[in-house]
């Protein structure tokens, strides 16, 4: 490819990236890529003189306007900064100022320090108000740099930018520049109500503020949490500003505009890079995105001195952190299992730095989002991280889209152990049914079955669970019951008498209900009131084993999803060999009989327990109301019929007096416990 070629190359491809990120707000590239193209045109440029044109993308600040929006003419030019991209490029320009400003001499052969207004570089849409005699006339977005978009209506609709200025004295005419962004959590609910309408979420807060911003109906740019900053000030006539950055921004301040509390002012190149670091250490918890701080001139006769190149003034730079977004090949997608069952798609990266570090792999979250992003081996990706949060693959350059990729299909079984893979209630996350046997699960289902409210085996704690697997002693649950005195004493810190207290705890667990046991099953969707209304109603494990969709359903309390969820869990032969390995270890239950309890006044009513109990732990409590009907909620509400409070109960109890609901003690509990025909008009 000849000079010529490459120089129209790189055009094309800058006028295409700006027509989407400016025009249609659907970027094609990260802001990376585009500034790598951009500099490597600038180089050629710089190189090859000759073949510059005034239509060059270098030689105009963006794009074009939107067409459904009225054009008008700035004041004065919105041009753009020019990147560092590093700590050397920094002190280039630093280093380029001085030379500029220094006087011949012997008192400045050693040089000295420039004063900088140091600022975050907010990722937001630049614009320009205009006031006249104090009142906003006007809001352009920033264009080509000479003309842009009349979007004064919606910008009016942001609370925090003043209709008019607070000033007895208004200047006649004042132009200023800023940058509308969305904070981080308005960003986030509003993603959150466009995927609850069925809406594709946006992309990030950038583009979230400038199509909040460019829409027809100021009605819909009100209900978008935006925001604005002022960093700069344009025309202006009738008014003496100060001859400093920072003095006019203070200027800005006293009139009520708003300016970014993160600004100051630093002597120097390396105070600069201080301040730098300062905000990249604080960035996580700023209420707004930034990509970089912005150097300037603090001097405003300074800058005048220093004066502008072609798109941008010498006397600003923006120092960009590095890039939060880099494009790679995707080279494979593997599903990994996590503790509990949920199955994570990984994307595998071709390595590339982005954020600060080598990217080799990032998550791809879920099957939907697999499916919603149309992400296929070989596509080129876009990769975002930003500070330790783990990467994400969060869109795909069609463009460079190889031909005869395939869509991804998620696994139907689980890659692990080979079970049924289902979907949770949110139809969101695919989990595998093999809860018992999946060596992903293996730790958590083991913990889960030795805790309090499950076997209760007493001295299984997690640490040693994880040191009984990871010596490969225990495998499954059913492995519980075969440990050996000899394997367990010589574990690390477990004597004597802790071996055969564990060996008695889980002897002991042997006898336990059949409500316990199926809790302890982890099955997914069933807690311990499901548990124990599966057990009354079943009454044996080979009921529930073989208990249809309808049957299940028929049950109080148990819907569509709780029976899909008990069906497949008892269908993977996996769990059933387990649950006969410990049946056959001497696991047991008493058998339960089906009695016809009398109706009371108990039956039916909704419970809620606070406080510190004395005459019940919590569950022997809630086990007691279920054993009568009652159902045991843990929040207040218009439904709930008694609230019983222990010592200490808190706000349920204050929530309960100001709903009406009655309230009683244990004792009164455990009166009603013992008479079914209790008069609730007593209480």
């Amino acid at each position: 490819m000849n000079i010529s070629e490459q120089f129209e190359q790189l055009r094309q491809s800058l006028r295409k990236y700006d027509h989407h990120y400016y025009v249609l707000d659907d970027p094609l590239v990260p802001d990376a890529e585009y500034d790598r193209v951009f500099r490597q045109l600038l180089a050629l440029e710089e190189q090859y003189p000759q073949y510059l044109t005034p239509d060059s993308p270098t030689q105009r600040v963006g794009g074009k306007p939107l067409s459904h929006f009225e054009s008008v003419q700035h004041e004065m030019p919105m041009l753009s900064l020019a990147n560092a991209m590093d700590e050397d490029e920094a002190r280039d320009f630093d280093r380029r100022i001085r030379q500029k400003l220094e006087k011949p001499g012997p008192e400045n052969q050693a040089g000295f320090l420039v004063e900088y207004n140091v600022e975050p570089k907010l990722d937001g849409l630049a614009i320009s108000l205009l006031y006249k005699q104090g009142v906003l006339v006007r809001a352009a977005t920033r264009g080509d740099g000479q003309t842009g978009e009349d979007v004064t209506q919606n910008v009016r609709t942001i609370d925090s930018i003043p209709l008019r200025l607070l000033s007895d004295n208004p200047p006649e005419l004042l132009e200023v520049r800023g940058e509308v962004y969305m904070p981080k959590a308005g960003f986030e609910e509003l993603n959150r109500k466009q995927k609850n309408e069925g809406k594709k979420p946006f992309a990030n807060p950038r583009n979230a503020a400038a199509g909040s911003l460019r829409q027809l109906d100021p009605a819909i740019s009100a209900s978008r949490p935006l925001d604005m900053f002022c960093y700069a000030v344009g025309k202006v006539d009738g008014i003496d500003l100060p001859d400093s950055q920072s003095g006019r921004l203070a200027a800005l301040k006293k009139i009520g505009l708003r300016i970014c509390p993160e600004s100051d002012v630093v002597q120097g190149i390396d105070a600069c890079l201080a301040y730098m670091q300062d905000i990249g250490n604080k960035r996580a918890t700023l209420a707004y995105e930034i990509d970089g701080v912005v150097y300037k001139v603090n001097s405003i006769k300074q800058q005048q001195t220093l004066g502008f190149v072609s798109r941008a003034p010498r006397w600003a730079i923006a120092h960009k952190f590095p890039a939060q977004e880099e494009m790679t090949v995707l080279e494979a997608i593997d599903v990994q299992v996590g503790r509990t069952g949920a199955l994570t798609p990984v994307a595998r990266l071709k390595p590339v730095f982005v954020g600060g570090v080598t990217v080799n792999n990032a998550s791809l979250h879920n099957a939907a989002e697999i499916k919603r992003l149309d992400v296929r081996v070989g596509d080129t990706v876009i990769v975002h991280r930003a500070g330790d949060v783990i990467p994400k693959v969060t869109g795909v350059v069609l463009d460079r889209r190889p031909e005869n990729t395939l869509a991804f299909d998620f696994p139907a079984i689980c890659p692990v152990c080979g079970s049924d893979v289902v979907v949770d209630e949110g139809g969101v996350i695919e989990r595998c049914s093999g809860g018992l046997f999946c060596d992903a699960q293996r730790k958590q289902s083991i913990k889960h079955f030795v805790s309090r409210n499950a076997m209760d085996i007493d001295g299984l704690g997690d640490k040693l669970v994880d040191l009984l697997v990871d010596k490969g002693l225990i495998h499954d649950v059913g492995d519980i019951y075969g440990l050996q005195f000899e394997a367990l004493q010589n574990l690390e810190r477990m004597a004597e008498k802790s071996a055969n207290n564990l060996l008695k705890a889980i002897e002991k667990s042997k006898q336990t209900s059949l409500a316990r046991f199926l809790y302890a099953l982890g099955i997914p969707q069933v807690g311990e009131t499901t548990a124990g209304i599966l057990a009354n109603h079943f009454r044996t494990l080979e009921n529930i084993e073989s208990a249809s969709s309808e049957e299940l359903q028929s049950l109080e309390d148990i819907g569509p999803i709780v029976a899909q969820d008990v069906m497949v869990f008892f269908k993977q032969s996996h769990n059933l060999e387990v649950i006969r390995k410990l049946v056959n270890a001497g696991v047991h239950w008493p058998a339960i009989e089906k009695l016809e309890q009398p109706d009371s006044e108990i039956k039916g009513k909704i419970f809620v327990l606070t406080g510190t109990l004395r005459l019940f732990t919590r569950n022997d409590a809630k086990r007691a109301l279920q054993a009568k009907g009652a159902k045991v909620t843990g929040n207040v509400s218009a439904k709930t019929d008694y609230v019983v409070v222990g010592d200490n109960p808190g706000s349920k109890a204050d929530k309960a007096v100001k709903l009406g609901i009655a309230i009683i003690d244990e004792e009164r509990l455990q009166q009603m416990l013992a008479n079914t025909d209790f008069n609730a008009e007593d209480v």
